[in-house]
């Protein structure tokens, strides 16, 4: 047999045995160690929404048990409207609507270049 075709046979052979020793890890190995873990998380975010939930409620009613009936009054009343709709507006749009929005930030990076970044504040 030529050398050339001798080379060219080992290469190939070479070239199948890594292919299948890749396939082979890939398939036993890597595939269901990455299955288990998405699986895993997937469950894991399931449990998560349904206790911030019940977290939030039970906060805002937790809250609103410990006022006194006296301070129900009118001013009362409005800063327990805006810590409700603050609240609501944090669990409906996530931490965004209290740190603001990326759109906020490239505005705020063309409008003012140079200068650090200033979050909104309400007070």
């Amino acid at each position: 047999m030529p050398l050339w075709v001798s080379l060219t046979v080992q290469f190939f052979v070479t070239v199948a045995a890594v292919l299948l020793t890749l396939w082979g890890f890939w398939r036993f190995v890597v595939r269901p160690y990455l299955d288990k873990k998405v699986s895993e998380l997937i469950e894991v975010s399931r449990e998560i929404e349904p206790a911030v939930t019940r977290g939030v409620k039970k906060g805002v009613t937790d809250t609103l048990r410990a006022l006194p009936e006296s301070a129900l009054d009118g001013t009362v009343k409005e800063s327990t409207r805006q810590f409700l709709k603050f609240g609501s507006g944090l669990f409906e749009n996530g931490l965004s609507s209290f740190l603001g929005t990326a759109a906020d930030l490239e505005r705020n990076k063309r409008e003012n270049p140079g200068k650090p970044f200033e979050r909104p504040t309400d007070s």
